[in-house]
Order: structure tokens, then sequence, then C-alpha cells
């Protein structure tokens, strides 16, 4: 079930490619923190995120 909706999944989409961006520009073992974002693009472009759902959260207006 969806339980992310416009806004939130577009906030998260656009955190996740700034954070993905860390990957690209830092150097050495700071790399590994642009992975930090990668939780961030699935949950976006999937629609469906666990910590919502343990919380009963819903944002999407479509049920």
């Amino acid at each position: 079930m969806k339980n992310v909706g416009g806004a939130d999944r577009f906030i998260r989409i656009v955190l996740g490619i700034a954070l993905l961006s860390l990957f690209y520009f830092m150097p050495g073992y700071w790399k590994l923190t642009g992975l930090v974002s990668l939780p961030f693009l699935f949950t976006g472009l999937t629609q469906r995120c666990a910590i919502n759902q343990l919380l009963g959260r819903n944002t999407c207006r479509i049920r």
C-alpha cells in the first residue's frame, strides 16, 4: 500500500538526489555519506515507507 504522498515524495526525491551528489564531490571515505541518499530515493520512487507504516502515517491522498 502506498503511504507517501505528493509533497512528501518530492522532498524525499530532491533530498535523495542532493545527498547522492555528495558521493561525487566528497574525497576519500567521505563518499560513503552519499549512500545515505538511497533510502530517501527508494521511498520516494516506490511511494512506500516502512517507518510511516509503523507509525500509522499516510501522506498519500489516494487510498
